[in-house]
């Protein structure tokens, strides 16, 4: 694995997650439908991980790699809870649109 991390370089793996988190952050602000949105959270989530393997491999350390494993467990959690979520605002509502869930004031 280290061969692979000399070939590509450390910055490609820094470039490639800081772009990913950047488009993760565009999704959760500018798009309105509450799947998309969790999706870019999800992408978010996913960038911080590569950042993590890339240099827990880069450090020849297992701990980042690890703490990935726990953080994935913990995002198919979010993702369980949030579509749950979802199916109740959507049964309530009508629409998942995050510009709707004003009408959920009681």
């Amino acid at each position: 694995m280290q061969d692979v991390l000399n070939q590509v370089g450390i910055n490609n793996y820094i470039f490639l997650s800081v772009l990913l988190f950047c488009i993760g952050v565009f999704g959760v602000l500018y798009r309105r439908n509450a799947i998309i949105v969790l999706m870019s959270i999800e992408i978010m989530l996913n960038a911080v991980n590569l950042l993590f393997v890339a240099f827990s491999t880069y450090h020849e350390d297992a701990q980042g790699q690890v703490f990935v494993f726990f953080s994935m467990a913990v995002a198919a959690a979010e993702v369980a809870v949030g579509l749950a979520i979802l199916v109740s605002i959507f049964r309530n509502i009508g629409s998942i649109d995050v510009s709707n869930l004003k009408k959920l004031r009681g």
